[in-house]
């Protein structure tokens, strides 16, 4: 764990205001100060509480206890040095629900959301058997199971500090998924599947500069580069899925924004009897790629 400790100095001011309101805000200029995002101090603050705005705006004008001064102090700290907000929290929300994350996994992102959404959108709530190749938290697999509950869900991840936090995030959230430790597809080989989704290691390493601090620092650099210019673990995946997925199978895979084009060949050499899609995310990059 990062040191909470400050130099004494800059918590003078600190000390001076009491309120809630006048608290979070001077924690939040402090970190812009600092060149840090101000926000994640209120996020971090108001998730401990659980409070949303209207508790917040009901609060706002009360002292804040000498515990939570405390809790604060340490907090703030620890933002300073890049840590994810999300990683103190030991947990992050993803299409409605909440996820136990760890600095084993990756933190979920937003566009990660569009992938299940995509999936979801396209794929009724009818028997299927579903492969999540790279799970994590666990986040793909298990909100597309308590979507769809007649889907057979796998989920497969190298690593195995990954699949226990996954396994973790199943059994609170009440999702019945079946999890595999190894390569790719190589743990169900012997399956027929209809669905294979993966939001694979996608970063190159000359994409290493265009990285936020926190994620080069604290997340695991396994579950975010791969070779061959971040395409690696894809073209490992579609070769072994040829064997795997059933004539109406479909693919759909998060990517990253430079690598459409690359997806568009991929796909199409291995599938060509498919429909093979380049779909943005909502900030207008490439986001994803799917052939069905």
């Amino acid at each position: 764990m990062i040191s909470s400790n400050l130099p004494a100095r800059i918590w003078s001011s600190f000390w001076m205001v009491k309120r809630y309101f006048e608290v979070l805000n001077w924690a939040s200029s402090f970190l812009e100060a600092q060149g840090k995002e101000g926000y994640a101090i209120h996020y971090v603050f108001l998730e401990r509480k659980g409070w949303d705005k209207t508790q917040w705006l009901l609060h706002m004008q009360e002292e804040m206890p000498k515990e939570e001064e405390e809790q604060l102090k340490t907090d703030l700290a620890q933002l300073l040095t890049d840590y994810p907000a999300q990683y103190l929290l030991g947990q992050a929300e993803f299409y409605g629900h909440s996820f136990i994350v760890n600095e084993h996994t990756l933190i979920p992102r937003p566009e990660t959301e569009e992938l299940v959404e995509r999936c979801l959108k396209a794929n009724p709530d009818t028997p299927l058997t579903v492969v999540d190749v790279g799970t994590g938290t666990g986040v793909i697999a298990i909100s597309l199971k308590l979507a769809r509950p007649n889907w057979r869900v796998i989920a497969i991840d190298l690593s195995e500090e990954a699949l226990t936090v996954a396994k973790q995030n199943a059994k609170v959230l009440g999702a019945d998924i079946e999890f595999y430790h190894g390569n790719g597809l190589q743990p169900v080989a012997s399956e027929k599947i209809d669905l294979l989704i993966s939001n694979p290691p996608y970063i190159s390493e000359q994409e290493w500069h265009l990285m936020d601090a926190s994620v080069r620092t604290y997340e695991p650099k396994t579950a975010l580069f791969a070779e061959n210019n971040g395409l690696a673990l894809y073209q490992q995946l579609i070769h072994e899925s040829q064997t795997m997925l059933k004539a109406d199978g479909k693919i759909y895979f998060e990517i990253g924004f430079q690598q459409g084009a690359a997806l568009q060949e991929l796909l199409s050499a291995a599938y060509p009897q498919k429909t093979i899609k380049i779909e943005k995310d909502l900030s207008g990059n490439d986001r994803l790629a799917i052939a069905e």
